[in-house]
Parts: structure tokens; sequence; C-alpha cells
């Protein structure tokens, strides 16, 4: 693929400078069955090229500050709250949402309910960490429904990823990773830790599921501590509701391998030839390796890998200009 060309080159803001803030021009509730609703917005130009967000997680809900990194003139951009987060309904965070119809098939026919809702034909596809994982899976069942992919942290959510962010990357965090598993009472060092977390959070007690949502975001924070210097905790910092879905989900999906055979996206995405992409990720990512960027980029020859040295999951300034390059490139 060819490079593309200088956002500042072509006389627009440097690189790294967001587009201007904007507010959705049309938002709604799209019934996906099993009494679920999603909740979606379209921004920018309508007439522009589609693009979907897809956010991370699972379970974060889709964030305003995304919307900037397309350029509104060329751009009509898609988000949406995946089921039982953010605006969607019902809500994660209640105990009594059933979870069972919350999973990757699920949320993948729900994308397309919302392509063909909103009268889409091909949409170019962004995410990372998790929302890396769903539009791979979706791209992969659906390649002619997307024009390209821009990925920032790539992660295909393999059994092996996770064991690694819940366990292996715990050899650099050794004393928070102890506090981790006092967290799942009873499990043994090599156990189910993802299980036991899921077990906890449909346990009746809401004490139980508030601790154990407490002690889930102190480990992914204190794996993120390297990126934010202890000024911030991604996890952790965030509202109570939001706090209790994220875990909820995240350990709903993890403890099932979220319903994908492990190395499914690495064996078939052949099925991707022909799609454009760009995978950006950092070299010094703890949570999730460069190592899976990297085989996804061999397996996908259409794909082009950028290593942001110095960086890690949450990116840096690199790698948002590197995000804002592609997807100005891609804007036509």
């Amino acid at each position: 693929m060819a490079s593309a060309p200088s956002r500042r080159a072509a006389g627009r803001p440097p690189l790294s400078e967001l587009y201007p803030p904007i507010e959705p021009y049309e938002t709604g509730m799209l019934d996906v069955g099993d009494g679920n609703s999603v909740y979606w917005e379209v921004c920018g130009n309508p007439a522009g090229k589609p693009a979907l967000v897809v956010h991370g997680g699972p379970g974060s809900g889709c964030g305003t500050a995304v919307r900037r990194f397309f350029d509104p003139d060329r751009y009509r951009v898609v988000l949406f709250d995946q089921r039982g987060c953010g605006r969607s309904t019902p809500h994660a965070a209640d105990p009594a949402t059933d979870m069972r119809h919350n999973t990757t098939w699920h949320l993948i026919a729900d994308m397309e309910r919302l392509r063909e809702h909103l009268g889409i034909d091909r949409w170019l596809l962004h995410g990372g960490s998790w929302g890396s994982t769903l539009l791979l899976a979706y791209a992969e069942q659906h390649p002619r429904r997307v024009s390209e992919i821009v990925i920032a942290s790539v992660t295909t959510t393999r059994r092996s990823e996770t064991e690694w962010l819940y366990r292996g990357v715990g050899r650099y965090f050794p004393e928070q990773w102890e506090r981790f598993l006092a967290g799942a009472p009873g499990t043994p060092r090599d156990g189910d830790i993802v299980g036991a977390y899921a077990r906890l959070m449909e346990h009746p007690d809401a004490a139980v599921r508030g601790k154990a949502t407490a002690d889930w975001c102190a480990w992914e924070d204190a794996v993120l501590s390297g990126e934010t210097n202890g000024a911030a905790n991604p996890y952790g910092d965030r509202p109570s509701a939001a706090r209790l879905a994220l875990v909820r989900i995240c350990s709903h999906y993890f403890s099932h391998g979220v319903w994908l055979e492990e190395g499914a996206l690495l064996r078939d995405a052949d099925r991707l030839a022909g799609i454009p992409g760009v995978l950006v990720h950092g070299r010094l990512d703890m949570g999730g390796p460069l190592r899976t960027a990297w085989e996804l980029a061999r397996a996908w020859p259409d794909a082009k890998l950028i290593t942001v040295e110095g960086a890690g999951h949450l990116g840096t300034e690199a790698t948002r200009a590197h995000v804002l390059d592609a997807l100005d490139a891609f804007a036509g």
C-alpha cells in the first residue's frame, strides 16, 4: 500500500492535531432483538464516505473524542454502543440484564443490522483493542461490506492473549497481580482467574460485585500505569455504572474465549484480501504485545503495519498522527 499523503503537506492541520469537535446530526435506538436496543449516532457529512467506529472494552461504550479523527467534510461517521453498555439497553450494570444474548456473534449481527438500517453499502472500519477484534471478526464474515480498515492497538483476543493480560504480564507487576488474584478467593495461582471474576460479577450481593469491579479495574490500571504515570486511572476513574458494566461484559466475554476458535481471526485473514488496512501498534504495549499485530500483518498482505517506538496500549501523539494520516488518505 502506498504511503498516505501528509496532512501537513496538504495544507491541513499538523498530523497530531485532531479535527474540531462535532455533534451528531442523527441519533437513534435500534431494536436488535432479544430485548436489546443499541444506541447509534452519525456525525460529519451526510454525503461523505461511510465509516464505522467500533469501540473497545468490550463494554466501554463509544466516546466523543474519536469523532475528531475524521474529516467532517469528507466522512459520514457512525458510532454505536455495543450491547449492554453506554446508552444501549438493557444495561449490564443491572444484575437483572441477561448476558446470554451478548456475544461476539450477536454484536456482528448488530453491526450488519445497523449498516442496513442506515442504507450503507460499504464502510470503513476503525477501532482498537477489543474493537479491533470485533471489527476483524465482522470483516471476515462480511468482507464485501468493508472498504478499508484502520486499527490502533491490535488484538485478536485469543485465549493466549487473554492469558497474557490477566496472568503473564503479572511478572512486571507482581504485587498488583497478587492483589488481583486475592480478589477471587479460592482461585489457584494457575487457575481460571478470568472465569472466577465472571462468576463474582453474577453474584447476588451488590457488595461482592462492587469489590470485584474495583479489583479488576485496579489490575487494568496497573498494566497501563507506565503510560499514565499515575496521573489517571483509565478504568477506575469511570462512573460506577460504567465500571460495573465494563467488568461484567469483559469477564463474560473473556471467560468464553469471545466465542471464537483459538487463532480463528489469523487463520481466516485471507478473507480480508483486497481490503486495504493500516495497523498502528506501540512497541511497548504491555497489555497487548506487538507480536499479534505482526502476525496479522503477515497473514493479511493488504495491511501495512506501523510500529510506534516508545508507545504503549493507549498510544502517543505519534500513534494518533499515524491514525489521522491513514483516515485522511482513505477519505479520498
